[in-house]
């Protein structure tokens, strides 16, 4: 995405020994991340009640969870990164938005999570409220290494604290997975797992009971999509089938040279006709979906959300176009589409600018009138879902009209354009033009020849939505080798979808990036080895290895020493694999094995 591949720097460790290098890295990790959590523990220890705190918006930060509070008018922020390019943190604050007041509160709560990133989070009304957390990842600061989470969280709005769920039985740790909330479960899909010496990407479906507080294996029919990450995961409203779409993977293709996809395939998990419907379904079955109308080009890091009418909408997202062997170049963007859940069809959504809303009024008033059913009591209520449902209907008309030039351009030319960090930084404003053809009352909906204000172009930004009002906040843009977090924040009105409202303005002094040292970067897996040779309690690990190797006999050669004990030194190089979980080849531990041994001669040989 807008980044030199350059050499893994994971395979350095591997060569020269997994043993030696790598498991000294993952060391130092745990004592990063023991370190986080005893500071996080020694504050929570201080902390013995629920605190609330008026506060700013947050600072930049992605890979959070932004959730709509299941009955207040607030949307809720938690966890996330931010990278400026030398350092990683991690975040576990929680923030409240509210909408009415337009204010932030940073809610502290003991006994928290630790600080997390790509993790999910969903809301449920049940006991006042709850929002439910899984998994996730923690990165060292320099992103050297990662540690993903599998334990689950759940936030009660109603006392403002949360509480560890331990049940048994779940997914395996990972990030960049799913899940959602459906007939009394929360669906847990995919997602990857990252120990700098391999990665693996999931494909698997688990369900967690909001009854019995009991993870589930269901058993799951049909072709399931491959194994993917960082996809579009939602229920539909009647809770009948969730849709997967897209998403991101990439696999080995040769030492040190991975090859990433792109995926843009549908697929639709519903429940098994033949389970019982007055139990929590077990049986579920894997559809693929064949899609129509005007589909977004491919692209991964696109975020969506579940708007009223039984659809979607989506936003932004990236593509990596290759264009050599050591650049992919990020393709980023700012359109919105609409996605029917039922139908597997795609609609390109083109704001209009302002409308005259007493016209629309007055003709839903009209129409009523002409049905019969004008009860003056229903029409204020009325109005809101009506208006919505009227956009996005004639929104389907729209692209049914122009359907055939739609899926011919690949972007709208309204929507493209480049980004630069100047005063109009990520952002992009368009003309709103009338139909000449159109009739007179028509053309009185439209703003003519006024601009339009539209987010720039931007990848995992968050979507939430609350009483027929879209919000964004933040996402992550790239130019060149540069990575901008943003934290800009804006509001799209469903009912009217004329134009986008800025809540939080893109500010240019938060946009920070350092450039870092790369030959510090690729001395580093060298320097956490001398950093932890030093350290006592990796001394000791290393002497109690050594101490039941077999001995040297005088004058014997390296080579001899390895023929005579290599059953020993394989034995060891199993014993580090099976105990880091590593799947390794034969190859790989005879190599290991071999190092192990040639260390050992050099130390002990004229001892």
């Amino acid at each position: 995405m807008g980044k030199k591949k350059g050499k893994d720097k994971k395979g350095k460790g591997a060569e020269k020994t997994f043993q030696k290098t790598d498991r000294k890295a993952e060391r130092k990790l745990k004592k990063e991340l023991t370190e986080t959590r005893r500071e996080f523990q020694e504050q929570d220890r201080k902390r013995v009640e629920v605190t609330e705190e008026k506060c700013e918006p947050p600072s930049p930060r992605c890979n959070m969870s932004f959730v709509a509070h299941p009955d207040k008018d607030e949307l809720v922020m938690f966890g996330g990164e931010y990278f400026n390019g030398k350092q990683t943190m991690l975040y576990n604050d929680l923030y409240y938005y509210n909408i009415k007041n337009n204010d932030w509160t940073l809610i502290k709560s003991p006994e928290g999570p630790p600080p997390r990133c790509a993790h999910q989070a969903v809301v449920v009304s049940q006991a006042g409220g709850q929002m439910w957390v899984f998994g996730g990842e923690f990165a060292s600061s320099s992103q050297s290494q990662f540690y993903h989470y599998k334990d689950l969280w759940m936030y009660s709005f109603k006392e403002k604290r949360w509480q560890k769920i331990n049940a048994p039985g779940g997914p395996s740790a990972r990030s960049g997975h799913r899940m959602v909330a459906c007939k009394k479960l929360l669906l847990v899909f995919g997602g990857f797992h990252d120990n700098i010496r391999d990665y693996k990407y999931f494909n698997d479906l688990y369900a967690f009971s909001l009854e019995t507080y009991t993870w589930i294996k269901l058993e799951v029919s049909g072709t399931p999509p491959l194994p993917r990450s960082g996809c579009i995961f939602l229920a539909s409203q009647d809770q009948n089938h969730v849709t997967v779409y897209g998403g991101y993977s990439k696999e080995r293709i040769k030492k040190d040279v991975d090859k990433g996809k792109t995926h843009t395939d549908m697929f639709m998990l519903s429940v098994d006709s033949r389970c019982k419907h007055d139990s929590v379904p077990t049986k579920w079955k894997w559809v693929s979906m064949k899609q129509s109308g005007c589909q977004p080009s491919p692209r991964c890091g696109c975020s969506a959300v579940v708007v009223p009418g039984n659809r979607a909408l989506v936003f932004g997202g990236v593509f990596d176009e290759i264009e050599d062997d050591e650049t992919v170049q990020g393709i980023f963007y700012n359109d919105i589409y609409s996605l029917e859940l039922d139908k597997a069809k795609w609609h390109e959504i083109i704001l209009r600018g302002k409308k005259d809303s007493a016209l629309k009024k007055k003709r839903r008033k009209k129409k009523r009138s002409q049905d019969g059913t004008g009860d003056k009591d229903e029409e204020e209520s009325e109005d809101d879902e009506e208006a919505m449902e009227e956009e996005l209907e004639e929104l389907t008309v729209s692209d049914e009209d122009n359907m055939e030039v739609q899926e011919c351009e690949e972007t709208s030319p309204a929507l493209s354009g480049e980004c630069s960090k100047s005063d109009d930084v990520f952002t992009v404003t368009v003309s709103s033009e009338t139909d000449p053809k159109a009739d007179p009352e028509s053309q009185s909906e439209m703003l003519n020849n006024q601009e339009l204000f539209i987010p720039g172009v931007r990848m995992n930004t968050l979507l939430a939505m609350k009483h027929g009002i879209l919000y964004m906040f933040g996402g992550i843009y790239e130019a060149g080798d540069k990575q901008y977090t943003l934290s800009d924040m804006y509001s799209l009105d469903l009912h009217k979808l004329d134009q986008w409202n800025t809540i939080v303005a893109c500010d240019l002094d938060l946009l920070d990036w350092q450039e870092s040292d790369e030959s510090s970067e690729e001395d580093e897996a060298d320097g956490d080895e001398g950093e932890m040779d030093s350290d006592s309690e990796d001394d000791d690990d290393d002497e109690e290895d050594m101490d039941t190797a077999p001995p040297i006999n005088e004058g014997e050669s390296l080579d001899d020493y390895y023929q005579r004990t290599a059953a020993h030194w394989l034995t060891q190089a199993t014993d580090v694999a099976n105990e880091e979980g590593l799947q390794v080849s034969e190859k790989q531990l005879k190599k290991a094995a071999s190092r192990m041994a040639k260390d050992y001669y050099k130390e002990h040989q004229s001892t």
